[in-house]
């Protein structure tokens, strides 16, 4: 299987510059080709071929694009091959032949977002303390973990707070945990970003939260800057910086959490939420935002393919907080400031959250796939429910 790794590098100074011209050559050619697409697509006109040439080749002996030959040939082709990907995608979406959610239009890139070029085979090769890039040499690399095979592309990323990156693609082959027979509902909120059937607690880190102060002062700062000074520019890295430690810190923290749920579980079960839907409302909308909901349950899923494991996303409309996890029974719809209630029918009491969670397990452990192989090959399962799930509870489609 194929797999990224990514490490930090520390260009020299006579290496920013020509780094900086690579990544706007690219950034060029990505827009040149797309306008040509996008005019021939308002037209009614067929995909334009060689399109390639004429944002390249054609554009080199140009005065207006003559400096498109100051950078390497590899990094302009991939970056039109990137297009050509981008606007495969979005037909494939329109179409209904791409899974998931439905992809956009590719986009014009900007200057001051994140930028990236791509070097293959024979336009770059790794050394024990750098990275040979063409045209721009020998960049210093910390390596944190050895390459496990060697690389087919590397990708180098320069992100708002001016930090570089190498991402490599390497084979690797598939790691193969130990089995187990356990399985673990996940119920996802607020007070506690997971709340584990097997009762246990993680608490929210809200990261954003405790360097929210810093980031509205470097906010307010960055406002009363003059446009295009140095002064602006200092405070905009700044708050850029902030922001970066915040996703870091969120990356951190999800990834040792999914790692953990997936090495000592076999099946897991996860809640699918309108995350999109939620976030409109304006009085929750920071906090949820902040729990990083979407990047877990992506993550989980993709460690679940790694590892092997059974992964089942429950629909949202699964009545997890309203069914009683003893007798089965329903309770009614609840509000949210209520976190512990009775059953009235087995007068059992609940923690609102611990039981949503077993109630997760348990519809993932209705999963044909599951109760059939025990979940020694990774399969994501739906598990969706009828339009009232106050009513009738019990009524699952597996599809």
């Amino acid at each position: 299987m194929k797999a990224r790794y990514q490490y930090r590098i520390y260009p020299k100074p006579n290496q920013v510059v020509p780094l900086a011209k690579a990544f706007g050559c690219a950034r060029v050619v990505w827009n040149d080709a797309l306008w040509v697409y996008k005019k021939a697509f308002r037209e009614g006109l067929p995909r334009p071929k060689d399109v390639d040439k004429q944002v390249i080749t054609q554009a080199k002996k140009t005065e207006e694009r003559s400096w498109l030959s100051e950078v390497s040939n590899i990094v302009l082709q991939q970056s039109y091959r990137d297009l050509c990907t981008a606007w495969n995608n979005y037909f494939s979406s329109l179409q209904g032949g791409r899974k998931g959610k439905p992809v956009g239009k590719p986009k014009l890139k900007k200057k001051q977002s994140r930028q990236s070029i791509r070097f293959r085979i024979g336009g770059f090769s790794v050394h024990s303390q750098s990275v040979k890039l063409a045209k721009i040499g020998h960049v210093p690399i910390v390596f944190s973990r050895p390459l496990p095979s060697a690389p087919s592309s590397v990708t180098i990323i320069k992100d708002c707070s001016g930090r570089y990156f190498a991402s490599f693609v390497v084979e690797v082959a598939q790691p193969v945990p130990p089995a187990t027979d356990q399985s673990v509902g996940i119920d996802l909120g607020l007070t506690h970003f997971a709340i584990l059937s097997s009762g246990e607690k993680i608490e929210n880190p809200r990261l954003h939260k405790k360097m929210l102060r810093k980031i509205k002062k470097a906010n307010r700062r960055l406002s009363k800057a003059k446009k295009d000074s140095n002064r602006r520019t200092r405070r905009k890295l700044r708050l850029a910086k902030l922001h970066a430690k915040v996703k870091d810190q969120r990356t951190d923290f999800i990834h040792k959490l999914t790692t953990r749920l997936v090495r000592e579980n076999q099946a897991l079960a996860v809640e699918d939420l309108n995350v999109a839907g939620m976030v409109k409302n304006r009085n929750l909308s920071r906090a949820i935002s902040d729990a990083g909901w979407s990047k877990f349950k992506t993550t989980l899923a993709a460690k679940c393919d790694k590892y092997g494991r059974h992964l089942t996303i429950v629909d949202r409309w699964f009545p997890s907080t309203q069914k009683c996890s003893c007798c089965g029974e329903s309770g009614g719809r609840k509000e949210l400031d209520v976190r512990e209630w009775e059953c009235l029918f087995c007068n059992t009491i609940h923690d609102r959250d611990i039981n949503a969670a077993i109630n997760l397990q348990e519809a993932g452990g209705q999963s044909d796939s599951y109760n059939n192989g025990r979940g020694s090959k990774c399969q994501t399962t739906v598990v969706a429910v009828c339009d009232e799930p106050s009513t009738t509870p019990r009524q699952l489609t597996l599809f």
